[in-house]
C-alpha cells in the first residue's frame, strides 16, 4: 500500500510558475524578488511603482492557475486556485498509478493488480515476486531526468559555489560523483529550471559509451529535441549536467549542437537495465510513501486453485458423458479433438509463461465449452445432410465446409471481446482474456482440422477393410 505525496505535485507546479515569472521579470528588467513561501503560493516583493503595469503584463500567464493579491511596498502574493489544487492532486495519483503499472509490466510480473484506494493511496499486488526489495526500488524511484547547463563547479564543498553565503536566485546546488567510478562527491550549481526534462523522453535503452562502459541512451520527442538543440547550440564549450533524481550522473562538455539523442554515463552494469526501465516508464509526479507491506503465502491460493481444478475435471467428465450419449461413436471424435485442444492450450500457455490463476481456470473451462459447441454445430449439420440422403462422405464434407465460416464468425466475435478485456481490464481479467484467446486459436484448429482428420481416417479404414460406409454412428 503506497501513499502518493500529492503536496509534491503542488510544490512542483508552484516552483515552475515561480521560475517562469522570474524569467518574465528578468526579460522586462523589473528588479523584483520572487519566492515560494508555501507549496501553493508565489510571493513577489519590490516591484517599482513605475513598472507596475509591466509587472502585471509579465505575470498574466499565472492568472489561469493563481489568484493575485496585492500587498504593500510593491508586493504581490499569488495563491493557487482551489480547483487547480484539487485537479493537480487527483492527476498526480492517476499518473502515479499509470507509471507504476508500466514499470511493473516491464518487470515481467504475471497478472499484477494495481488499483487506487481512497483519495491518494495505491494498492500494488505482485504475484510471484521473490525479490521484493528490487521491485520496491523500481516502483518507488522518482525517475526524474533533467538536463541543465552548469553555472558553477564542480566544487568540493557547497559553500564554494555560494555568493555571500547564499545560493544565487534561480539557482540550486546539486551533488554528483567526481568520476565515473563513483568517487568522492562534488557539487554543481545549475539553474532550477531544466532546459529539458524526462517528460520530453520517448525512449531509453541500455548501451555503451565511447570507452565501451555501460551507459543509457535516450531519445527525445519533437519539442524536447527543439529545446535541446537550442540550448546546446547556444552553449557550445560549456558543461551540461545530466541530473537523475537530483544527482548529477555526468557533466560532459558540449562539443556541438545536439537534438534528439543523448547518453547517460557513470552507471554500473547492474544499474543500466533498471535505469532504462525507470526512464522509459516515465517519472513519478510525486513521492511515494510505503504505508503497509504484506507477503502472503500460497495456502489460501492453493485451496482455491484446487477447487478450480476440481470444477474443471467435473466439467470435462460431464461434457464427455454428454457427447458419448447424444452423439454415440462420433462423440469419441469430439472428445479426442477436445483433448488435443486442451493439450495445445496448456502447451502454448507454458511456452509464453502464462500463469494458471483462478480467472485463467475460468478461461480454461470456457474453452472446453466453446470446443464442444463447435463440434455440436458440425455434427448437427452432418445429421441434416444425412437426413437429406447425401451419403456419409458427402455429408461429412458438407458439414465441415458449411459450418466453417460460422465458426470463424463466432471465434472472431469472442476474440474481439477478449481484446477489449486485455485493453481495459486489470491483471486477473487479462489472465482470463489471454487464456481465452489461446483457447480460441487452438479450438478453431482442432474442431476443423483434427475432427475432420479423424472422420477421414475412419472412412479410409473402413474402405481398406471393405466395410460398409453408408452409415455413421451420430
Amino acid at each position: 500500500m503506497l501513499r502518493v505525496e500529492t503536496d509534491d505535485a503542488l510544490r512542483l507546479q508552484t516552483d515552475q510558475s515561480a521560475e517562469q515569472l522570474r524569467e518574465a521579470l528578468r526579460m522586462r528588467n523589473i528588479p523584483a524578488m520572487v519566492s515560494t513561501p508555501s507549496i501553493s503560493q508565489v510571493r513577489v516583493e519590490g516591484v517599482p511603482p513605475a513598472q507596475d503595469a509591466a509587472f502585471r503584463d509579465g505575470s498574466a500567464d499565472l492568472a489561469t492557475s493563481f489568484d493575485r493579491s496585492p500587498g504593500t511596498n510593491g508586493s504581490y502574493t499569488f495563491t493557487m486556485k482551489p480547483n487547480i489544487q484539487n485537479q493537480l492532486r487527483s492527476d498526480s495519483v492517476v499518473q502515479a498509478r499509470q507509471t507504476i503499472d508500466r514499470r511493473v509490466n516491464e518487470l515481467g510480473v504475471a497478472e499484477p493488480n494495481i488499483a487506487e484506494q481512497g483519495t491518494n493511496e495505491i494498492l500494488v499486488q505482485l504475484p510471484g515476486v521473490t525479490d521484493v526489495e528490487h521491485a520496491k526500488s523500481i516502483i518507488g524511484s522518482p525517475g526524474l531526468l533533467e538536463l541543465k547547463i552548469v553555472e558553477g563547479g564542480p566544487a568540493a564543498k557547497q559553500e564554494d559555489l555560494m555568493q555571500g553565503g547564499k545560493v544565487p536566485e534561480g539557482m540550486e546546488i546539486v551533488p554528483g560523483n567526481a568520476d565515473a567510478s563513483g568517487g568522492s562527491t562534488v557539487y554543481y550549481m545549475v539553474r532550477k529550471a531544466a532546459a529539458v526534462s524526462g517528460h520530453d523522453l520517448t525512449n531509453a535503452r541500455p548501451s555503451v559509451d565511447q570507452n565501451n562502459l555501460p551507459a543509457v541512451s535516450f531519445t527525445l520527442n519533437g519539442e524536447g529535441a527543439r529545446k535541446f538543440g537550442t540550448v546546446t547550440e547556444t552553449n557550445i564549450g560549456r558543461r551540461l549536467a545530466i541530473i537523475l533524481d537530483n544527482r548529477v550522473t555526468s557533466a560532459p562538455t558540449i562539443q556541438s549542437r545536439i537534438t534528439d539523442n543523448g547518453q547517460i554515463t557513470g552507471v554500473t552494469r547492474d544499474e543500466v537495465n533498471d535505469l532504462s526501465l525507470i526512464l522509459k516508464s516515465g517519472a513519478l509526479p510525486a513521492k511515494l510513501t510505503y504505508l503497509q507491506e504484506q507477503t502472503i503465502g500460497p495456502t489460501l491460493g492453493a485451496d482455491s486453485i484446487r477447487s478450480g481444478v476440481t470444477a474443471s475435471v467435473v466439467g470435462l467428465v460431464l461434457i464427455v458423458g454428454f457427447m458419448l450419449v447424444y452423439y454415440k461413436l462420433s462423440g469419441i471424435n469430439a472428445i479426442i479433438a477436445l483433448v488435443f485442444n486442451l493439450v495445445i492450450l496448456l502447451g502454448l500457455m507454458a511456452y509464453i509463461g502464462a500463469v494458471m490463476t483462478l480467472p485463467g481456470i475460468a478461461g480454461f473451462v470456457l474453452t472446453m465449452g466453446i470446443g464442444v459447441d463447435s463440434n455440436v454445430l458440425i455434427f448437427e449439420r452432418i445429421k441434416e445432410e444425412l437426413e437429406a440422403q447425401h451419403g456419409v462422405r458427402a455429408s461429412i464434407n458438407a458439414g465441415f465446409d458449411r459450418v466453417f465460416w460460422t465458426l470463424v464468425d463466432t471465434h472472431v466475435s469472442a476474440l474481439i471481446a477478449a481484446l477489449f478485456l486485455i485493453q481495459f481490464g486489470t491483471g486477473p481479467i487479462r489472465g482470463f482474456a489471454y487464456t481465452l484467446i489461446i483457447g480460441l486459436a487452438s479450438n478453431l484448429f482442432t474442431s476443423i482440422f483434427v475432427s475432420k482428420t479423424l472422420f477421414e481416417w475412419e472412412l479410409s479404414r473402413r474402405a481398406r477393410d471393405q466395410r460398409q460406409v453408408a452409415t455413421l454412428s451420430i
